[in-house]
């Protein structure tokens, strides 16, 4: 995983819950099957609400047709993203979908913890709601050694909550992975 991380955002609202993220009814597909394991990434955030899904357009699609991938591969959220159930075939499906990095101003502390623990994706914390200054579409780059996001669609750039030891794990594949490779176990 690279220091320096550019895309495509996708803005969404507030209290997107795991079933939003990847809906219960697509958890019956192998995670160990590589065609299977695509329909994580093309089910992602399909049950969002209207009013939440690509703000501030209200609507925009996170994956289009029958594709697995986004174009989009860093997510804006508001406040308390990832709550509802400890699924972490949350944190994979948006993996799968192409997802590198999720910002939000705050986690349910078992999204967050499953998405490092499972290495899954970067999941940055910001000092306020930068779901009101994003915009789906914007493309930005995401600065993990300087903390911060530039949002080059408007020349803006914000600071992150610095990420501590949590991108080295991330970066690792995983806490056993890292556990393993810093000579821990």
């Amino acid at each position: 995983m690279e220091n320096k991380i550019t895309g495509k955002a996708y803005v969404l609202g507030d209290n997107i819950d795991t079933d939003q993220i990847i809906p219960a009814e697509h958890l019956v597909y192998s995670t160990s099957d590589p065609e299977e394991l695509k329909k994580y990434g093309h089910y992602a955030l399909s049950s969002v609400p209207i009013e939440k899904a690509g703000l501030p357009y209200g609507g925009k699609p996170f994956i289009v047709g029958e594709n697995h991938q986004s174009e989009y591969t860093i997510v804006i959220g508001g406040t308390n993203f990832g709550c509802g159930s400890s699924r972490e075939h949350a944190p994979l499906s948006l993996k799968v979908a192409g997802v590198k990095v999720v910002i939000a101003q705050s986690y349910a502390r078992i999204f967050y913890r499953n998405s490092v623990d499972g290495g899954f994706l970067i999941p940055y914390e910001s000092q306020f709601k930068l779901s009101d200054k994003i915009k789906t579409g914007d493309f930005v780059e995401v600065d993990v050694e300087e903390n911060k996001i530039i949002n080059h669609t408007d020349g803006k750039d914000y600071q992150l909550n610095p990420l501590g030891d949590v991108f080295e794990i991330v970066k690792a594949g995983g806490l056993f992975e890292f556990a393993r490779t810093s000579g821990m176990i």
